[in-house]
C-alpha cells in the first residue's frame, strides 16, 4: 500500500511522552496498559479509546498506547475518528486535508489518507474535513468496510473517538471493534458519568475490556499518570 513520506516532526513532550522519554515512570505505565490489553483477551486488534467527557485525556492516552505497540514491533495506525474536535494532526503534526472523512464519502482513497510518522511502524489517519453528519459517516457501510481494510494491512488499529456522554459516535464505532477502553481522571471525572458512559457502550454491544485511570496524584508506592495534559 502506498504510504505518505515521513514528517519533519512529531508532537510534544507531554503528549508523547513514550516517544521522547521512553525511559521514563510514566512511559513505563503506559507499556504497562499496552501489555494488560494484549492478554486481557485473545484477537484485540481494533480498538477505541474513549471517556465519558472532555479533558480527561484519551487524546493523550491512545497516541502514547499507539506509540508503544509500535515500538513492539507490531504494525499499527491510528485512526482519528473525532470528527468534532480532531486533535491527531496537531500531536503528530501532520497536515489534515485528506483523512477519514474523504475516504468514507469517497473522495478519496484509503492509502491517500494514511500519513507516516517518526515512529517506526505507525501511522496515522487524520479526520480530514469536519462533516455535518459524523455520526452517520460512521455508522455507515463504508465505514465497515474502513475497519477492515485497515485490519488487513495493520496489526492493531486504534480509534480515538469523541466522549461517551456527549454524542453516540463512540458506541458506534465501539460496536464495530474488538474492544474498547474507557478513560477516567482522577478528580476529574463525575463518578455516576463514567457509570453512564460504561452503561452506553454496553448497551451498543460494545466489549469494554478495561478502564485507564490518569492524572492519580504520585504517591511513594506507585506511579501516576498526571503530567499536566490538557488534551481531552
Amino acid at each position: 500500500m502506498a504510504k505518505q513520506s515521513r514528517q519533519a516532526n512529531i508532537g510534544n513532550t507531554r503528549n508523547l511522552i513514550t516517544h521522547h522519554s521512553p525511559k521514563s515512570p510514566i512511559s513505563e505505565q503506559y507499556r504497562t496498559l499496552r501489555t494488560n490489553l494484549q492478554f486481557s483477551a485473545d484477537a484485540i486488534k481494533s480498538i477505541v479509546l474513549t471517556s465519558s467527557g472532555p479533558a480527561e485525556g484519551k487524546s493523550t492516552t491512545v497516541a502514547n498506547l499507539a506509540v508503544v505497540l509500535a515500538q513492539q514491533g507490531y504494525s499499527v495506525v491510528l485512526v482519528d475518528a473525532d470528527m468534532r474536535k480532531p486533535t491527531v494532526q496537531y500531536t503528530f503534526r501532520v497536515e489534515n486535508r485528506v483523512g477519514l472523512t474523504n475516504v468514507l464519502t469517497g473522495q478519496a482513497k484509503l492509502e491517500d489518507a494514511i500519513k507516516k510518522t517518526l515512529v517506526p511502524e505507525l501511522d496515522v489517519i487524520t479526520s480530514g474535513p469536519i462533516p455535518p453528519n459524523p455520526s452517520e459517516l460512521l455508522s455507515s457501510r463504508a465505514m465497515e468496510e474502513f475497519v477492515a481494510e485497515l485490519l488487513g494491512h495493520y496489526d492493531y488499529v486504534l480509534f480515538d473517538t469523541p466522549p461517551v456522554l456527549a454524542v453516540a459516535d463512540a458506541q458506534i464505532l465501539a460496536n464495530l471493534c474488538d474492544g474498547s477502553v474507557l478513560v477516567v481522571s482522577s478528580g476529574k471525572t463525575d463518578r455516576q458519568g463514567a457509570v453512564k458512559a460504561k452503561e452506553l457502550l454496553s448497551q451498543a454491544k460494545a466489549k469494554i475490556v478495561g478502564a485507564v485511570l490518569n492524572s492519580k496524584e504520585k504517591t511513594n508506592d506507585n506511579y501516576y499518570y498526571y503530567y499536566g495534559t490538557t488534551e481531552k
